[in-house]
């Protein structure tokens, strides 16, 4: 054998075992840097949208707390010689009964809500899914066109349908035979007005909780409908037990994003009614307003809105304590 064949027999590795790979050491090999700059770069680019919240969100809500443990009215709005005076305001404020009226107007205004939102936005979405291409197009491009107007636009529109001498219901009614409807003053009477108000916000969110039901409802496998069928289950039947179990947590999301966004509904009542006539239409929202702006007491106003904000946050641990607690015992 020759000294060049014996060289290179050498240099190869034993069988079975394999050459350790090289380490590359040339330009296009990335190197972590030194001074650390590149794992600050992914902080710097978030840090604007991060700002931005918090000035929109946490910021408002610091001042508000702030303002409500002061004596904060007119002359301190514009001085800004505001003293603090502990939790006074809070205590004038649980103190007054108007205010527990308020309060119980509130709780049941969001469970007429929330109950009629959910209920009929699941026999909406149960519907969409059983129609054809072209009805399941049409009502879906119904509820986007419903779910895109503007509330303020919205609100004026059911203003009109309800004006006493011009509006179209009582111009409908008085034609089917309802004399006593004619000019009927429906925003004169507190549970019209509060009717009225409740079916315009149902109107307004029925086609979002809809839309998201009916695309929780997508998810559920035809298989089961079919072998559920097969097995002689009855329509409610295969709901209770195959369609609620699947789509039950975006329903429990649904659930919660309707008890937060009537909780603090306003800018409706606000234009209708402004919480009248007396106050037959004044939730939580709309009573802190008219205690900050009537009287002009900034800190009271506050103070309401942190006892919102406290009993929003209360309802909705309470419910997800439930819901964690049954899902325990399913599991």
């Amino acid at each position: 054998m020759s000294a060049a064949v014996r060289e290179q027999t050498a240099s190869r590795p034993p069988l079975g075992t394999t050459r350790p790979p090289r380490r590359s050491t040339g330009s296009g090999q990335r190197r972590p840097s030194k001074d650390g700059s590149r794992g600050i770069w992914p902080y710097l680019l978030i840090a604007p949208a991060v700002l931005g919240t918090l000035y929109l969100l946490v910021y408002p809500l610091v001042r508000a707390v702030v303002i409500s443990l002061q004596d904060f009215r007119l002359r301190q709005l514009i001085l800004g010689d505001a003293r603090f005076v502990g939790l006074d305001n809070y205590r004038t404020l649980l103190s007054e009964s108007r205010f527990w009226e308020v309060v119980g107007r509130t709780f049941v205004f969001m469970a007429i809500n929330v109950v009629l939102i959910m209920t009929l936005s699941t026999l909406v979405a149960l519907m969409i899914e059983r129609l054809g291409r072209f009805g399941r197009t049409a009502v879906l491009s119904a509820l986007v066109l419903t779910w895109a107007m503007p509330v303020i636009a919205a609100t004026t529109v059911f203003q009109w349908l309800f004006h006493s001498e011009f509006g179209i219901v009582n111009a409908v009614l008085t034609d089917l035979g309802f004399s006593s409807f004619d000019r009927y003053p429906w925003f004169a009477h507190g549970p019209a007005a509060f009717a009225i108000i409740v079916t315009l916000i149902v109107w307004q969110s029925v086609p979002f909780a809809a839309i998201t039901l009916y695309s929780a409802l997508t998810t559920v496998p035809t298989e089961l409908y079919e072998s559920a069928r097969l097995d002689g289950a009855s329509g409610p039947r295969i709901f209770r037990s195959i369609t609620f179990p699947i789509v039950r947590p975006i329903f429990m999301l649904v659930f919660s994003l309707e008890v937060i966004w009537t909780f603090k509904a306003f800018v409706q009542i606000w234009v209708m009614t402004n919480g009248g006539p007396g106050d037959a239409t004044t939730i939580l929202p709309v009573y802190a307003v008219q205690t900050a702006l009537s009287s002009q007491r900034y800190d009271l106003g506050s103070a309401a809105s942190m006892v919102t904000v406290v009993l929003m946050s209360g309802v909705l641990v309470f419910y997800f304590r439930q819901m964690f607690r049954q899902e325990d015992e399913l599991a």
